[in-house]
């Protein structure tokens, strides 16, 4: 009995050019299929959250000028006005206040050390700006508004950052600020001769996240 391989190679060829065939009927299929396509695009952008304070010096920013010669009973008075100027609220504004010895390296005097008999701070707020009289840096106000207590009598340098409920709190808003800093009548000779400067450091937090 013989083998023909002939005939074998014969129908396998067959079989090959059968499958080519096929796949080129489905090229053509894929080639004719309907397209459509639409687009849209969506804008975007970050918010801004700015805290402001007036210029230094002017009469929306008194904090820069110092305050020397103080006894026992004395009072400094300095109006500053503070602004969210951004575009978001925040979610909560802080004051944190810090005392830096008049000499470099020294000790801190107890004129900012003692939280009884040194410096006591107190802000108010008012619904329109304070009126300003006196003379630089002796300045007196007066609040022809609505008044209010941001921050009740406490010792000038605050052991922990303080929450302040404001209307800066709203984006585009701002408070009129009173600080007051008296020297207790209570304050004795020990707190004569000493020096000291304070720092005020207001801190926004962005609101929270929404659905935008």
């Amino acid at each position: 009995m013989g083998l023909s391989l002939t005939t074998t190679t014969g129908k396998v060829l067959a079989s090959l050019a059968l499958v080519g065939t096929a796949a080129g009927v489905a090229g053509l299929g894929t080639y004719g299929a309907f397209v459509s396509t639409t687009e849209a695009q969506t804008k975007v952008g970050s918010g801004t959250v700015i805290m402001a304070l007036g210029a230094p010096g002017g009469a929306e920013n008194r904090l820069n000028l110092a305050a020397d010669g103080l006894v026992a009973g004395d009072t400094v008075q300095r109006a500053v006005k503070l602004s969210n100027a951004g575009t978001e609220n925040f979610a909560a504004i802080t004051l944190a206040t810090k005392a830096v010895p008049a000499v470099k390296g020294a000790a801190l005097p107890k004129l900012v050390k003692d939280s009884t008999h040194g410096l006591q701070l107190l802000i108010q707020s008012c619904s329109v700006a304070w009126t300003e009289t006196g003379t630089s840096p002796a300045f007196s106000y007066k609040c022809e508004g609505d008044t209010g207590t941001i921050l009740t009598n406490r010792a000038v340098v605050l052991e922990a950052p303080v929450n302040l409920d404001l209307k800066a709190l709203v984006a585009h808003q701002s408070d009129n600020l009173l600080v007051t800093m008296t020297l207790p009548a209570t304050a004795d000779k020990t707190f004569a001769g000493q020096g000291s400067s304070i720092g005020f450091t207001f801190t926004a937090t962005q609101r929270a996240g929404i659905n935008k």
